[in-house]
């Protein structure tokens, strides 16, 4: 006996038809991706139990269906899908994200794996890492969740960007500051044995081709300041060779046009040594490490002094 199907009830396969039907048609790359996806958040379901589901000729009610709707709309007006869902991927994490927070990209992801390769080697039963320009969090909150050993701390200046590191970090441990990057108290001078950062890099005539980014993502951390967008980047060399203690490490994130630059300058930096530039998984230039040359080796003022925000 089959169950009676109310007339207001709709198929999950039209709704999905229909989601990239729409969002195609609004110039969404990922659009049927995209439409499982805002699919699977209004079921509560995974991305592919939500396809088999509307396969399996499922349907919905009417709120469900509105809901939907109401999502693939805001989603064709090229909305973030991670602002619509309130999550975002970022390896094995799924990030808390909206408004205010830049969205992580999944070449920052190399820059966390680069990152945790070489913490493998830091010959430190707890090494010490911060995260600079944290925004959502993301690099700190992989760093601290696949390597629990260490004792990661995160900077970012912007409160509404903060308040989204927050949520993603205080469950791996991290401690958030609120503060500029370049700005570095005279206590935490050579005392950590990493620093990784994804600062903002755009140059101020490099608009971004995607609306989601131009629209939605903060310009605090997309446009890096200066004729060729490299101002906070070099700011973030600077903290970090402060930072640093003697042989410590450093990676940070930047555009492909960029890496030349940045490492002919760290090459030439007496500050850095053994500098070295890392590919995305597409094969492009998108970040650049140094090791701390020539600071003095001294206690770290973290075993005596509580670091609060």
């Amino acid at each position: 006996m089959t169950a009676e199907v109310s007339p207001t009830q709709v198929s999950l396969e039209d709704l999905l038809r229909d989601a990239v039907v729409r969002l195609r048609d609004a110039g969404v790359p990922s659009a049927r991706v995209d439409a499982e996806i805002l699919l699977a958040h209004v079921l509560g379901e995974s991305r592919g139990r939500a396809a088999a589901l509307a396969l399996a000729g499922r349907r919905a009610d009417p709120e469900t269906a509105e809901r939907l709707r109401s999502l693939v709309d805001e989603r064709a007006r090229r909305v973030p899908l991670q602002h619509l869902t309130g999550l975002a991927p970022f390896r094995g994490l799924e990030l808390r994200i909206g408004p205010g927070a830049f969205i992580p990209r999944p070449e920052t992801e190399q820059v966390a794996q680069a990152a945790l390769d070489h913490l493998q080697c830091v010959r430190v039963s707890r090494p010490r890492v911060i995260d600079l320009g944290t925004g959502s969090g993301a690099l700190a909150a992989a760093i601290a969740a696949e390597h629990p050993a260490a004792e990661v701390h995160a900077v970012e200046l912007s409160e509404q960007a903060a308040a989204w590191a927050r949520v993603n970090l205080e469950p791996h441990g991290v401690t958030l500051h609120r503060q500029d990057l370049r700005e570095v108290p005279a206590e935490w001078e050579a005392a950590f044995d990493v620093v990784v950062s994804n600062p903002p890099y755009i140059p101020p005539g490099m608009v971004p081709t995607e609306a989601e980014v131009r629209e939605h993502d903060p310009e605090l951390a997309l446009y890096g300041g200066g004729p060729d967008g490299l101002q906070v980047p070099w700011a973030v060399v600077d903290s970090a060779a402060a930072l640093l203690s003697a042989g410590g490490w450093m990676i940070m994130e930047h555009a492909e046009v960029q890496a030349a630059t940045i490492a002919a300058r760290l090459a030439e930096d007496p500050r850095f040594a053994q500098v070295r530039t890392h590919q995305d998984l597409t094969g492009r230039d998108r970040a650049t490490s140094a090791v701390r040359t020539d600071t003095a080796a001294r206690p770290s003022p973290f075993d005596a002094i509580d670091m609060g925000e």
